[in-house]
């Protein structure tokens, strides 16, 4: 047998394996609550001193070997195909961004909304641009200043006015196909992202639209608006095509990083038609949203290698074995997975990083316990979503307190507002319920 075979076998069952990830955990979340800030310890820093944590432990191992195996788990194939439709994802988005696609989804979808229901309307607009271009941040990043605009101006509380947006983007983020959300939990367990939206949806559909449904009433749409008159003219039609395009044939089952790479296509002839930018400023601009993916590709590839090694240590056999006398049918594997990846989103605040994480984890136990893992992709990023809108440090909450420092709201005022997640916990777990033994 080959090392490499060697390496793909369980190994004996060990507690110790794990100690990496608790290091991860208490490092970054302990140093954070401490400090008060979530952004004072790098995610990239949290990792690297878990895995070297991780190439310390199992002393019976020479150094050089187990530096094999971390590599390894960065180079993992699922890994790697995440990352190339990262970095296809930044390229689309920059572009899109520059041509004036966000502004001109905004544009149209507020031409299509009456202004009666421009609370619910927000929350729709919201989702149709995270839905479109697969980011929660970069959609409350745009949409928050419109917001804060809407409140000063024509006296909606802020606090519903912001969780209306904020919690479309979450809600669109957590169905669109090219969300790395939507990437991380599908690469993990090897499934197509078509088929996860169509379950994610069965869960998500209803909490969304007891949304809408909330935002329309006279408590939280009391004002009525009547001379908010948005123009779209067929250049906003034009700009706000890739995303049409992207969406159709994305959900028509094409391939995710054929269509951005054609979207990124798509995007350049529009800026060069537009005189927004030249061919060389196309280049700039495709250059610097993939590069502003950075981050999130050192953060997937540590999590592979350091996950490669909590496996090849016995920490994925040392949890699957102590879990079996709780985990006996398959609805209460689906329990386990939910606890695990919200446990990690509460700890780390980062939904992608918690999804990338308890993914194998789930995937070993959803092969255990026969779940659909089209099914276990859904709950990962469905429970994440979840976990990621009910902490008032997380980057969506965080980026939208920033934003609407003019009107000096805070995160737990934002929250109050903020219906989504909890209806969207409430839908995952009647999904859950609703599960047969």
């Amino acid at each position: 047998m080959s090392d490499y075979q060697h390496e793909e076998q369980w190994r004996e069952s060990s507690f110790k394996a794990l100690i990496p990830f608790i290091v991860f955990v208490f490092f970054y979340f302990g140093f954070s609550i401490a400090t008060k800030d979530f952004s004072k310890v790098p995610m990239t820093v949290a990792f690297i001193i878990s895995s070297a944590v991780a190439l310390i432990l199992n002393h019976k191992e020479k150094l050089n070997k187990k530096i094999e195996v971390f590599a390894r788990g960065m180079g993992n194939k699922d890994i790697m195909i995440m990352c190339l439709v990262f970095i296809l994802a930044g390229a689309f988005t920059a572009t899109a961004q520059a041509v004036g696609g966000v502004t001109s989804a905004v544009m149209i979808a507020e031409h299509f909304i009456p202004p009666s229901f421009m609370v619910s309307g927000l929350f729709v607009i919201s989702a149709l641009i995270s839905l479109s271009i697969g980011t929660s941040c970069g959609t409350i990043a745009a949409l928050i200043p419109i917001a804060v605009t809407l409140s000063q101006t024509f006296g909606f509380n802020p606090s519903v006015v912001l969780g209306a947006t904020v919690g479309g983007a979450m809600f669109g983020d957590n169905i669109s196909l090219i969300s790395d959300t939507t990437i991380a939990s599908t690469r993990t367990q090897n499934v197509d992202m078509r088929d996860k939206m169509l379950y994610s949806l069965r869960i998500v559909i209803v909490p969304a639209l007891v949304c809408v449904i909330l935002y329309m009433l006279p408590s939280f749409a009391g004002v009525t608006v009547d001379n908010i008159q948005t123009i779209a003219n067929l250049d906003s039609y034009i700009k706000v095509f890739p995303y049409i395009f992207l969406l159709v044939l994305g959900i028509a089952g094409v391939n995710v990083m054929f269509l951005l790479l054609i979207g990124t296509i798509l995007n350049t002839i529009i800026g060069i038609y537009y005189n927004i930018f030249d061919i060389f400023g196309a280049f700039s601009c495709i250059g610097d949203g993939t590069v502003s993916m950075a981050n999130t590709l050192i953060v997937a590839m540590l999590a592979g290698g350091l996950l490669k090694m909590v496996r090849y240590n016995g920490g994925i056999t040392y949890i699957i074995k102590e879990t079996q006398h709780l985990i006996t049918n398959k609805k209460l594997c689906e329990v386990g997975i939910c606890i695990l990846v919200g446990i990690i989103n509460l700890f780390t605040a980062n939904n992608t990083v918690a999804i990338i994480t308890a993914g194998p984890i789930a995937r070993e136990l959803s092969q255990t316990y026969g779940v659909n893992p089209k099914r276990t992709a859904s709950l990962l990023d469905t429970t994440s979503c979840f976990v990621q809108g009910l902490i008032p440090y997380g980057a969506q909450i965080l980026i939208a307190t920033s934003l609407a420092s003019a009107i000096g709201v805070s995160s737990f005022t934002i929250m109050k507002g903020l219906f989504y997640p909890a209806l969207l916990g409430v839908g995952i777990m009647v999904s859950v319920a609703l599960t047969k033994k």
